[in-house]
């Protein structure tokens, strides 16, 4: 699995114009499935993103995780993470999960993310969606499990 993960200070998703959910200081998390992985991909990732330390402590480093914060989690599908484009100017999404898995691969992802303690809400999978974030730092990390 892939995702891409961005410290905000608070981040929504609407879908035809209606917020479908929304996050306060915490992260946003696009996150894309791959065809080969699995439910332990979905687990190891939301284990790791859970523990991830890019909050600031108290000298200012980033040494504390949203665990630590207690902050909130908006988790986004986005299967553009698969996009390869080392061959002209449009990029393939061969690689990316099919729709079902992905679908099945996103909400394992999601579950694992509240199993871990995290407070956690969602865009619709497969929807077309509006994201809007104010990132916080600018922090912005992909990961890869």
């Amino acid at each position: 699995m892939k995702a891409v993960v961005q410290r905000v200070s608070h981040a929504y998703v609407d879908i035809d114009g209606e917020t479908v959910g929304r996050c306060g200081p915490g992260l946003l998390i696009l996150v894309c499935a791959m065809q080969d992985d699995d439910k332990a991909n979905a687990d190891a990732l939301a284990g790791r993103i859970a523990r991830l330390r890019i909050f600031p402590d108290d000298d200012g480093r980033m040494n504390r995780s949203i665990l630590d914060t207690g902050g909130e989690a908006l988790v986004i599908s986005q299967f553009t993470l698969a996009a390869d484009t080392s061959r002209g100017n449009r990029p393939g999404f061969s690689t990316a999960a099919a729709p079902g898995d992905g679908e099945t691969l996103y909400n394992r992802f999601v579950a694992a993310m509240r199993a871990e303690g995290v407070t956690v809400e969602t865009g619709r999978f497969g929807a077309d969606m509006a994201v809007h974030l104010v990132n916080d730092g600018p922090v912005t990390i992909p990961i890869e499990r």
